[in-house]
C-alpha cells in the first residue's frame, strides 16, 4: 500500500476516524510489527486494503475496515513475550478483541474478523467471508512489510550493476 493513500478516501476516513483518534489505537505506533513497520501502520494497511477489496466484492466493507484496524490491538512485543496457554498466534486475537471491546461497540462480524484473523496459523474457522478476507490481507501485508527492505536493496543493487528489472 502506498503510504497514506488511505487518507484520500473520504468514506474510509469517515468509517475509521473515531478509532484513529483513540489513544489506544494511536499507541500502536510505539510497537514494531514485522521488523520494518510499526503496528499502527500495519493495522491501517490491513484495514484499508481489506476495505478496498471488500467494496469490490460487495462485502461489508465497514465492518472490514473497522475490525481490520483493530485486529492487532495489543501492547507487547510478540517476538519476546511468551504465554503459558498457547502461542502468540492463538492468544493475541483474544487480547485484541478484549482491548477493542473496551474502546468501541463491535458487531458479531467485527468480533469474528478480529478473533479469526490468524486463520491458517490457528484452526479457528472464519464464520464470514469478511473474516477470511482480512486474514488473507493480513498475511499479505506481513510478508510485504517484512520483505520490502530486501526488495529495495535488490532493486538498488541491480540498478548499480546495470540489470533492468521488469
Amino acid at each position: 500500500m502506498k503510504k497514506n493513500i488511505w487518507q484520500e478516501d473520504q468514506e474510509y476516513v469517515e468509517i475509521v476516524s473515531d478509532l484513529l483518534r483513540n489513544p489506544a489505537v494511536q499507541k500502536l505506533s510505539q510497537y514494531t510489527q514485522h521488523h520494518h513497520s510499526n503496528r499502527l501502520d500495519h493495522s491501517i494497511a490491513v484495514s484499508f486494503d481489506s476495505y478496498e477489496l471488500a467494496k469490490k466484492m460487495h462485502l461489508d466493507y465497514r465492518s472490514v475496515a473497522r475490525a481490520g484496524l483493530l485486529h492487532d490491538l495489543f501492547y507487547y512485543d510478540w517476538r519476546t513475550t511468551k504465554f503459558n496457554l498457547g502461542s502468540h498466534a492463538f492468544i493475541h486475537p483474544r487480547v485484541a478483541l478484549r482491548n477493542a471491546e473496551k474502546i468501541t461497540p463491535l458487531n458479531d462480524m467485527e468480533k469474528d474478523i478480529i478473533l479469526k484473523h490468524m486463520f491458517g496459523a490457528t484452526l479457528a474457522l472464519p464464520k464470514y467471508k469478511e473474516s477470511l478476507l482480512v486474514s488473507l490481507v493480513d498475511d499479505y501485508e506481513a510478508e510485504h512489510e517484512f520483505f520490502s527492505p530486501l526488495r529495495a536493496r535488490v532493486d538498488d543493487w541491480m540498478q548499480r550493476i546495470g540489470v533492468r528489472a521488469n
